[in-house]
């Protein structure tokens, strides 16, 4: 018995030997994922500046999945109450922070100097830091080619444009040389608002320019009241960020649309895997792979939607 009792324990203590490894090995701690914030400077709507970040923040969401986890804060002023929302976000724990808006620029860099380990992307900015990296797209491109298009239509343009930066007067320029490029007596006339987002303001505007004779609107706002005005008035527009069909389809001549999610999805790929570097040439870079595209819509000879 005493035999039996020994030849039982040893083999259970030789079946433990092979078993516990798969019990007493713990599972390796899931990865966290990546926490990236997006900052937007007008509200969320169907088209426009925003709505094209908002499909970029999408688009990495899509391709990277659990890897990363996004999240953005709307209808956020420039200035000081930027500063508030970028800081509260880094302090949140988000790695990676986007900032898309010109007068984001300075509050970036600011919060990025007391968050050092924290990647942040100021998107039309011109500023870099050691953990702040610029990118932009070549929009003057698409603007010249708006304008070609405009200037085959139309002797005389309206534009309705927020504030005079760099980025704005570029693509000002650019219209208006192609418009002149097939029609040399064009002209332009503008109306700055001293705002991005302004619905009522910007269709006022318009309004205003086509009561002077424009027979074409372009615009660098935020919303789509432009083009609702050109629609309300019989008349022609050059939608900006979007398609904005919807709210103009008989008067939308084609649009000038800005795709985001490439460059975004490959900037928080490079924090993942540790290759995320800050350089003016990463903005660059930007602009050539995500370019401005035409999208011109069936009919747009004719000024058809």
């Amino acid at each position: 018995m005493y035999k039996n009792l020994v030849a039982t324990v040893m083999s259970t203590l030789v079946a433990a030997c092979f078993i516990s490894p798969a019990f007493s090995q713990s599972p390796a701690p899931a990865k966290e994922p990546l926490k990236i914030g997006f900052v937007y400077v007008t509200p969320l709507t169907g088209a426009g500046w925003v709505h094209q970040h908002e499909e970029g923040r999408q688009a990495v969401e899509a391709a990277l999945g659990a890897q990363v986890k996004t999240s953005y804060v709307e209808n956020v002023a420039e200035g000081a109450d930027a500063e508030r929302v970028i800081r509260d976000l880094a302090q949140q724990g988000h790695q990676l922070i986007f900032t898309p808006s010109f007068g984001y620029m300075e509050p970036t860099l600011k919060v990025a100097k007391d968050f050092p380990d924290m990647k942040f992307e100021s998107i039309t900015g011109y500023k870099t830091a050691a953990n702040v990296a610029v990118a932009n797209a070549r929009y003057y491109e698409g603007r010249y080619l708006a304008g070609v298009a405009a200037g085959r239509l139309a002797s005389r343009a309206g534009y309705v444009a927020g504030f005079p930066i760099p980025e704005v007067i570029q693509g000002i320029n650019a219209f208006t040389l192609g418009m002149r490029s097939v029609n040399p007596k064009a002209e332009v006339k503008v109306v700055w608002l001293g705002a991005w987002f302004d619905p009522p303001r910007e269709r006022e505007a318009a309004m205003t320019l086509f009561n002077q004779g424009a027979e074409v609107m372009a615009f660098h706002t935020g919303s789509t009241a432009v083009m609702s005005a050109a629609q309300e008035r019989g008349k022609l527009a050059i939608a900006y960020h979007s398609d904005m069909r919807k709210v103009a389809p008989d008067a939308q001549v084609l649009a000038v649309t800005h795709q985001w999610g490439s460059y975004y999805t490959r900037r928080a790929q490079a924090v993942l895997d540790g290759s995320w570097k800050s350089s003016s040439a990463v903005g660059r870079r930007a602009g050539r792979h995500d370019p401005c595209r035409q999208l011109w819509p069936q009919g747009a000879a004719n000024g058809g939607g």
